[in-house]
């Protein structure tokens, strides 16, 4: 069969004919339900409880060799805070084996000539040593900030009785967006990117492909609909199903995992059907390229999934990135995604983030689509 445009220019009569057609398919089609809804809702549960860069219930050794009252309301400073579990001893050595074999995360040592050292005038001896292990940085870096930050407030409820300590400069931060730091409140709208990623482009890309295998795309492609109404006749109905997914996992994300929607959702849908024409366009050029359910999946995986995952922003700092690596995540339509999502729930309406975003999106789609549009053709030959 030779190549042809249609036999009548474009038609809306066939394109809802295509539409109705693939609408009724995808309804009888229990793997397609299965990744629009299940999928998302069990991946979105797996982030939100797997995922979590709070650090909170570390095991932390408090050494308390000095017998003072001072010493022990330090000590007890510690215990009452809910970021240690504290291991209270009183000899170094008893720790030091619990670091080496990572049953703890550090020790701090309350020295025994703690008293002198708070009553000192000079600060050429510490008041206290944080030992961390730097196998684990950030962690690390987290029980050194924090113990040091046990000690200040503790020395600033204690000003008063020990007048002569030199107290450090006080610091009253203000965290905008996100006030109580809860890593969930970031990950949340970030993870719902990732999952979107992964289910816009599997939605078209095996269920495309496995119609190159049954023989039915053969069939759709003997008939006189143009490339183009083929190509929105078989999108529409998952871009309708990946529209509903996306709202599904926001209203899970406000209702159980108490994520504030502080822009409107007008907004949000937009930036969600933005999202999915470079998502299903992904798909659908996967599935035209290779025509094969099990080829597809891979390559959705290796060209969604893992770049959202990594290159977004979602995890890893961009700015962190090499310069290399930063570019390359300007194709990449989570990133745009990820930080849209994130701003209009812990933010607002900010357009001057959306608006570039939008576009950015938009553009990646039109360069899919146009692809696959030029490696269609009405013909039973690749």
């Amino acid at each position: 069969m030779s190549e042809t445009s249609a036999t009548a220019g474009f038609s809306a009569q066939r394109l809802a004919a295509l539409v109705r057609k693939e609408s009724l398919q995808v309804v009888r089609d229990p793997s397609a339900m299965l990744i629009a809804f299940a999928l998302p809702v069990m991946l979105l549960f797996l982030f939100a409880y797997a995922v979590s860069l709070d650090v909170k219930g570390v095991r932390l050794g408090v050494v308390l060799e000095s017998d003072t009252a001072d010493a022990q309301s330090l000590a007890a400073a510690f215990e009452a805070t809910r970021y240690f579990e504290v291991l209270p001893v009183r000899d170094r050595r008893e720790v030091v084996p619990g670091l080496v074999a990572s049953e703890i995360r550090g020790f701090v040592v309350i020295p025994q000539d703690f008293q002198r050292r708070l009553l000192s005038r000079s600060r050429t001896e510490p008041l206290v040593q944080v030992v961390t292990d730097g196998s684990q940085p950030n962690t690390a870096n987290f029980v050194a900030g924090y113990a040091e930050g046990v000690v200040s407030n503790w020395l600033a409820s204690n000003k008063v009785t020990h007048a002569a300590v030199i107290m450090p400069l006080r610091i009253d931060p203000r965290f905008w967006f996100n006030p109580e730091i809860e890593t969930r409140r970031f990950l949340i709208p970030g993870a719902i990117a990732i999952v979107m990623t992964m289910i816009g482009t599997m939605l078209t890309a095996l269920v495309v492909a496995r119609e190159w295998e049954r023989g039915t795309m053969e069939a759709v492609m003997s008939t006189p609909a143009s490339i183009v109404e083929i190509l929105v006749g078989k999108l529409f109905p998952y871009f309708v199903l990946g529209v509903i997914a996306t709202l599904g996992c926001a209203v899970i994300s406000i209702l159980v995992f108490d994520v504030p929607l502080r822009g409107s959702w007008a907004a949000l849908l937009l930036l969600s059907c933005s999202f999915l024409v470079p998502a299903l366009g992904q798909g659908l050029l996967i599935s035209t390229l290779a025509r094969n359910q099990f080829v597809a999946a891979q390559i959705a995986l290796l060209s969604g999934f893992l770049p959202a995952m990594l290159l977004s922003g979602f995890i890893f700092e961009i700015d962190s990135m090499p310069p290399i690596i930063r570019f390359v995540t300007y194709i990449i339509p989570a990133r745009y995604f990820v930080s849209s999502l994130q701003t209009v729930f812990l933010a607002g309406n900010v357009w001057s983030v959306f608006l570039p975003s939008i576009l950015a999106m938009l553009a990646i789609g039109g360069v899919f689509l146009g692809i696959t549009a030029r490696k269609s053709r009405k013909s039973l030959d690749r």
